[in-house]
């Protein structure tokens, strides 16, 4: 099975985030009032065979763990949902 895969990563609460404090501040600056708790963040998307969805599942999240993060300061939230291959034809291409 094919399965399309969305990891978005976060830093971990109580981390800094000094990226986000900026564009908070630069908010402000431009009048855009109202803005606080700003975070910056990372998402990945591909797609990937696996034999089921916890096999997928599996394998999204030891990449997480060795490849797509900092498991020190970062989490990461993943989705993942069969691809729809058919729909990702074109016309009379069944």
């Amino acid at each position: 099975m094919t399965f399309d895969v969305v990891v978005d990563i976060s830093l971990r609460p109580g981390i800094s985030d000094p990226e986000g404090a900026t564009i908070e501040r630069s908010c402000a600056a431009l009048g855009f009032d109202g803005i606080s708790d700003v975070a910056v963040g990372k998402t990945v998307r591909f797609t990937l065979d696996a034999a089921d969805e916890a096999a997928a599942r599996a394998e999204v999240e030891d990449l997480c763990n060795k490849f797509l993060t900092n498991p020190v300061i970062e989490e990461a939230e993943v989705r993942l949902a069969p691809s729809d291959s058919m729909a990702a034809a074109p016309a009379g291409a069944a």
